[in-house]
């Protein structure tokens, strides 16, 4: 389907966003835009579908960077207008996020973020070793097998802790379970690449933990930030986005072959 001038041209419509005043400008359906896309991919599919597109559209998701590229190239209009519904919603946000300092005060909210989860917790990062945030999400998602749970490695575990704990966590669930309509446990690695930094955060769908460098000693993981519910639905959505790139670690023998850096 051929991109209409005026599409690129045509103000944005009030209350529409700008993504999909793009879509209308042509005008074309949410169908028609995935079709123009995956006939532009070299696989012939370009991963989208007109739900993601929609949910994009809406601000309901983000969209990632591949996909911000792919969608200003076939409108032909800058990322940072198309998207800007989006971005805005952060700017725009009334949330404090509050400073976390000392160990019990990031460990508590860290956990709290895991037993108020009742949607989606997602976990990201390998460094993971205390053992009472570590129980709270093995009995968080052994209380409720409707909770989809997205825990993502930067590289192998750095502690046995952290890898029994992932041993344990396909015990309680089946990965491969589609039982309730949809996969609730999903595990994946990002193999280590020095141009991908680690990450860390704990995020549920209404509060999220980041820690960030100790304000109190070099060598501490005792600070983070905790976020509510805008920032919250941004990290999951971050986390969907590194768990879609992973390596998929899923059962006891894929678990059981990572290595441990440290015992």
């Amino acid at each position: 389907m051929a991109r209409s001038a005026h599409g690129r041209n045509s103000a944005a419509i009030s209350g529409v966003s700008p993504l999909r005043n793009a879509r209308r400008s042509i005008p074309a359906t949410l169908e028609q835009v995935c079709e123009d896309l995956d006939t532009r991919s070299k696989e012939d599919s370009s991963g989208v579908t007109p739900s993601m597109l929609s949910g994009w559209e809406l601000g309901k998701h983000i969209t990632s960077i591949k996909y911000r590229k792919m969608l200003a190239d076939y409108y032909a209009q800058p990322p940072e207008v198309l998207f800007a519904h989006q971005d805005q919603q952060l700017t725009a946000a009334s949330e404090t996020p509050r400073l976390l300092v000392g160990h019990r005060d990031l460990r508590a909210a860290m956990t709290e973020v895991v037993r108020d989860a009742s949607q989606y917790l997602a976990v990201v990062g390998s460094r993971s070793r205390d053992a009472t945030y570590l129980d709270a999400i093995e009995a968080t998602l052994a209380q409720r097998p409707e909770l989809v749970h997205y825990r993502v490695l930067f590289g192998p575990p750095r502690h046995q802790v952290l890898k029994d704990h992932l041993l344990r966590l396909v015990k309680i669930r089946d990965p491969h379970d589609r039982s309730l309509g949809l996969k609730t446990l999903h595990i994946g690695i990002v193999e280590d690449d020095p141009g991908t930094p680690e990450r860390f955060f704990c995020a549920s769908e209404s509060t999220a933990v980041v820690p960030v460098p100790s304000l109190t000693s070099s060598e501490a993981f005792d600070s983070g930030v905790l976020f509510e519910a805008a920032v919250a639905e941004r990290l999951i959505d971050h986390a969907r986005q590194l768990y879609a790139g992973a390596r998929r670690v899923e059962n006891d023998q894929a678990l059981r072959g990572l290595p441990t850096v440290r015992s």
